[in-house]
C-alpha cells in the first residue's frame, strides 16, 4: 500500500476543493495507475480470443502501423 500525506485546500466553508501531495507520493500513485492500466490490458487481451501470429509477421505488421 503505498503512504500518502496529504494536505487539502478547503473553501471559506471548509469544504475540500483540492488535494496537496508531495512529489514523490504522487510518482508513486502514477505508476501504480499505470501499473493497473497493464494489468487490465493484459486482462482484456488474454479475454479476447486470438490466432496465433507468426513472429515475423508480427514484426512485419508493427514495422507497418498495423499494429499499435
Amino acid at each position: 500500500m503505498i503512504e500518502i500525506h496529504p494536505e487539502f485546500v478547503v473553501d471559506e466553508h471548509q469544504n475540500r476543493k483540492a488535494v496537496l501531495l508531495p512529489y514523490d507520493e504522487w510518482q508513486k500513485i502514477v505508476e501504480a495507475i499505470e501499473e493497473l492500466d497493464d494489468i487490465r490490458a493484459y486482462d482484456e487481451a488474454k479475454r479476447l480470443p486470438t490466432v496465433p501470429l507468426p513472429f515475423d509477421e508480427a514484426v512485419t505488421e508493427i514495422r507497418e502501423g498495423k499494429v499499435l
